[in-house]
């Protein structure tokens, strides 16, 4: 019997880094997702392919049970050795997926390109939790790590006010569809970033945070409840400011951008994956001459 699983990408419009220490953070699910589809298989073996948006193979191999319930042992950091070790996390959560199965055959199709950084690996770890019907933000802490934004966005289809306090997770449905949003588009930067790496730079450099946090708090409510063009780019080039005293570093738009006439804020971790920008007129000719190709409208990526 064939199964098929869903979950939606992600963006982070505000409270990026600072989200892992308490931050309220303005998350938004997006068009683009991946989905997972399995059926039966066999020799206690799983036969696993990963195709991207534009239809290619990006992993093709076999995983044995024995592997997935050992976890190993491993001799590289190749993409088997990561899915194994996902998988290993998820079999600690449900031992029953192999004990109970002769074998599997998996596919996993992306909507959007995997070097775009819209949550290649959340959308894994969503679909593998509602396949295996375990945690998926528990899968999450004992695999790849992170805030767990991400997985609220993978399993929502409306934005999100997203923190992390005491321990608990709080998620808040919110309504985020500006009466500017025609001026607001996603460019992304012809580079992923590695997320856990981008933490880990983060929390070796960290300073006390508290008084940053509750300035980005401020502005994530503000750009929540923006109804003019001005005051949202505004609440962006704060957000900028504060992020770039934080990790000693420019930002994007003083870095790549700094004749452009609109705002440019970066998503997520700095430094690649996508950028928000405002801009009073289409933005794309100016984007395209710099060599970035990849330019969406607010309409075609978030949900």
């Amino acid at each position: 019997m064939k199964q098929t699983f869903y979950s939606n990408g992600k963006l982070l419009l505000t409270g990026e880094y600072l989200v892992l220490d308490g931050a309220v953070a303005l998350a938004l699910p997006t068009k683009f997702g991946q989905d997972l589809v399995i059926e039966e298989g066999a020799d206690k073996i799983i036969r696993w392919k990963s195709f991207d948006s534009d239809g290619s193979i990006w992993f093709d191999d076999t995983l044995s049970f024995e592997e997935i319930s050992n976890n190993g042992p491993f001799q590289d950091e190749s993409i088997k050795s990561a899915l194994i070790s996902l998988l290993h996390q998820a079999f600690l959560l449900n031992p029953e997926f192999l004990e109970h199965s002769e074998g599997y055959n998996v596919e996993t199709h992306l909507g959007f390109l995997k070097l775009w950084g819209l949550g290649s690996s959340s959308t894994l770890v969503n679909n593998i939790a509602q396949w295996l019907q375990i945690d998926a933000f528990t899968l999450l802490k004992n695999s790849f790590g992170g805030s767990g934004y991400d997985i609220a966005c993978a399993q929502r289809e409306t934005p999100i006010l997203y923190q992390l306090a005491d321990g608990n997770t709080i998620i808040r449905e919110v309504y985020f569809n500006p009466t500017f949003s025609a001026q607001l588009y996603f460019v992304y930067l012809n580079q992923k970033q590695n997320s856990p790496a981008a933490i880990a730079s983060y929390r070796n450099s960290q300073q006390n945070v508290a008084d940053k946090i509750a300035a980005i708090d401020i502005i994530t409510q503000n750009v929540l409840k923006s109804t003019d063009v001005e005051t949202f780019a505004s609440e962006l080039r704060k957000h900028e400011k504060i992020m770039a005293e934080i990790l000693n570093a420019d930002p994007i738009q003083d870095k790549l951008f700094a004749d452009f006439s609109g705002t440019v804020k970066s998503l997520g971790a700095w430094g690649g994956d996508f950028v928000i920008v405002v801009s009073k007129e289409n933005p794309t000719a100016y984007f395209r001459e710099k060599g970035f190709e990849t330019i969406l409208p607010f309409s075609e990526m978030i949900l």
